[in-house]
């Protein structure tokens, strides 16, 4: 059994990352820009938009954070995102989600310029994803799909199940596992919780991708020897052990599921990671096609 260690596979890109970025300055040129909206004071956002804006620092970006209130109307939002879309300096926007209730998050998504969408999930660039045409990739089917070939995962001809239909990270990963290229080439089944035998169809599949937000849901009993599990959960469940009070759980039971794999991830530092180095290479392609190509 290996582990995917997110953490060693995105300081390798952040490290790719910051020399391309050396070169742009050494030659005189642009570096990129990455804006970030976080709106209200979600502890978890706030820890997310923290850790983004740190590795912005490390390789060598601009970083700019806009905070907004709880409290802002939507017209105030697009405003802000207007301007961010106006600005020939910023080369990628990311809005934090999610958003506070009285806001639709894909009417804010929708008035992102989609040449600044680095998280991927504006319909101009999910259409393109589908279609197999070059765009921003959703950063956290991103991040796994990078971590694939960091570890050089065989995945031709493979049968990959996908627990979970979200927009986010379900329904591009089942697009991306299942597209030509490397990683990739698979045959695709989405589960989700109306899918009828899903241990059955688990224990068939040769890569396994967790996304569904309920702790330790995939058991031993669900994997086969040998499968390559992803587990892209991540719930803050209460553990009076801990300093902190909580722990972080997967979606994944991984010490009973692990001794099956030949490759899992671990949480944290698995997917998460990923994520972050995944948003910085997109928002590295947005400036040098905006600027250089």
């Amino acid at each position: 059994m290996q582990i995917l260690n997110g953490k060693e596979a995105s300081q390798s890109i952040k490290d790719a990352l910051k020399l391309n970025v050396a070169q742009l300055l050494a030659e005189g040129k642009k570096v990129p820009h990455l804006a970030a909206i976080l709106v209200g004071n979600n502890g978890a956002s706030e820890t997310y938009v923290a850790a983004k804006v740190k590795a912005c620092e490390e390789v060598g970006f601009k970083s700019t954070l806009v905070r907004a209130e709880e409290s802002i109307t939507s017209l105030k939002l697009l405003d802000i995102i207007r301007d961010l879309n106006n600005d020939e300096d910023i080369d990628g926007i990311l809005v934090q989600l999610p958003l506070p209730k009285h806001i639709s998050e894909q009417e804010i998504i929708n008035a992102i310029d989609p040449d600044k969408d680095v998280d991927g999930f504006h319909p101009s660039n999910v259409g393109r994803m589908v279609l197999g045409q070059p765009t921003f990739i959703p950063a956290t089917p991103y991040g796994i799909m990078l971590l694939l070939e960091h570890y050089k995962v065989e995945t031709k001809g493979k049968h990959a199940v996908v627990i979970g239909r979200s927009h986010i990270v379900g329904r591009p990963m089942s697009i991306l596992l299942s597209g030509s290229g490397y990683p990739g080439n698979c045959t695709v089944t989405v589960c989700h919780s109306h899918t009828k035998n899903l241990e059955e169809i688990c224990r068939s599949g040769d890569i396994i991708v967790a996304a569904l937000g309920r702790p330790e849901f995939v058991t031993a009993e669900m994997v086969k020897e040998g499968a390559v599990v992803i587990d892209v959960g991540i719930t803050r469940v209460v553990d009076p052990s801990k300093k902190s009070g909580f722990a972080l759980k997967g979606d994944v039971d991984y010490k009973n599921v692990a001794p099956k794999c030949s490759f899992i991830t671990p949480v944290p530092g698995g997917v998460g990671p990923m994520t972050i180095a995944a948003l910085l290479k997109n928002t590295y392609h947005s400036c040098v096609k905006r600027n250089y190509d």
